[in-house]
């Protein structure tokens, strides 16, 4: 038997346990998937937590409900991988060779890289929301908050997800209304972009929607510290934002396995071909999903698109055919703007958002870059099809992999 191993369970490499199980023959090619953790989360939930609009038992389940009858769960860490000995030495000694791997470790946060920032003052006045306990003790904390100055914070890019800072601030705009306590909040959105966001047409009418909420915009902010004594925080030039409840997106890093592998960047990340997902450096890995240094979005949109494309190609060159430069960057992502509302955005490498309907042109029935309810409905649906269909490796009815352009009002731009 040859063997494939996948390194993590999470959103991406469930994906391709699924979709290489279903495709790949079973008397040729036993697939290991390995994870330190036994839970699965919804990362996408983290951003409803803080305002008790997801309960914890929403968001989370276990990962063996998800792996495919057939594929080998193995529960323990990764001290290290032998790329040039196709081996994945385990912390407890075990060694599992491979003809094939596939590493989906994802993406961390690293407070630790801002002086400061988990200091005295970290789930006290200091909170981030990308990790599950980070929002919980959100939540908790926006239970009893008085009100003050708060301001939501990037630290660099890039980021998993990065709308959700977006995302957060607008529902935090709707929340305090809710709770006839706006006037009593101050919200600033600090960002190290020179606006709201990457691409330049979503970036206007982001913008836009941010001053029309009375919400703050200070940008080109980059980080130096996060003074505790005074709570403030402080960028290289000397700018200072003060604080009452600081929401922060500290540093995202690749796993620390690839610095103890030799296989990553400076911030951990694997040097990834962006058209095929094949690693740079051995024809034998491939990486998907926000473990790859590739110039796309990380969200689990990408990861899912990714993985549709990388099962073929790993089936080509299983057969030693040329591999398909297919993937296009392609990210599909609702931007929740409160109210009950939310904005939806589609874009790859090449093509930033634009107007226009989504999936079918003409009739939608969701619309591109315009606030809607409909599109609000669409994200809260997306739990429920991602637990069920995602996951699973079934392919979403008329969403592409690769981003279409039909539908969408290019000449507007």
């Amino acid at each position: 038997m040859k063997k494939i191993v996948i390194l993590g369970a999470g959103t991406a490499g469930t994906m391709m346990a699924n979709h290489l199980h279903h495709e790949l023959d079973k008397k040729e090619w036993d697939i290991t998937i390995i994870d330190e953790r036994e839970k699965h989360y919804y990362q996408p939930g983290y951003l409803f937590l803080p305002f008790d609009m997801y309960e914890p038992e929403e968001i989370v389940k276990e990962i063996k409900d998800f792996i495919p009858k057939g594929v080998q769960l193995l529960s323990g860490k990764i001290e290290k991988i032998n790329a040039a000995g196709n081996l994945v030495q385990m912390e407890n000694g075990d060694q599992l060779p491979y003809e094939l791997l596939i590493v989906a470790t994802g993406a961390k946060i690293a407070p630790e890289e801002t002086e400061g920032m988990k200091g005295k003052e970290w789930q006290q006045s200091v909170f981030d929301f990308y990790t599950f306990e980070g929002a919980l003790a959100l939540r908790d904390k926006l239970r009893q908050w008085e009100g003050g100055r708060l301001v939501v914070h990037i630290t660099e890019m890039p980021i998993k997800c990065p709308v959700a800072p977006l995302e957060f601030t607008f529902l935090a705009d709707s929340f305090f209304k809710q709770k006839d306590m706006r006037s009593k909040v101050d919200i600033t959105y600090v960002t190290p972009l020179s606006g709201a966001f990457t691409k330049p047409k979503a970036t206007a009418a982001l913008d836009h929607l941010l001053h029309e909420k009375n919400i703050t915009i200070e940008s080109d902010f980059a980080i130096a510290e996060v003074d505790n004594e005074n709570k403030k925080i402080i960028d290289y030039g000397g700018r200072e934002i003060p604080f009452d409840l600081l929401v922060t997106v500290p540093t995202n890093k690749g796993d620390e396995l690839m610095e103890r592998s030799g296989l990553g960047d400076d911030l951990n990340y694997i040097p990834t071909n962006k058209a095929t997902l094949q690693s740079q450096a051995y024809p034998n890995i491939f990486v998907l999903g926000d473990a790859s240094n590739i110039p796309a979005s990380k969200a689990g949109s990408v990861a899912h698109f990714e993985a549709e494309i990388l099962t073929e190609n790993i089936k080509h060159f299983i057969k030693g055919e040329p591999l398909k430069e297919e993937f296009d960057g392609h990210a599909n992502c609702f931007i929740e703007t409160g109210n009950g509302k939310a904005l939806l955005i589609d874009f790859n490498y090449t093509h930033e958002p634009v107007e226009g309907e989504f999936p079918f042109a003409g009739i939608g029935p969701l619309r591109l870059l315009k606030e809607s309810r409909m599109n609000h409905m669409g994200k809260l649906a997306f739990k429920w099809i991602y637990w069920n269909v995602l996951l699973r490796g079934t392919h979403i009815p008329f969403v592409s992999a690769t981003m279409q352009e039909s539908g969408k009002h290019f000449s507007t731009t």
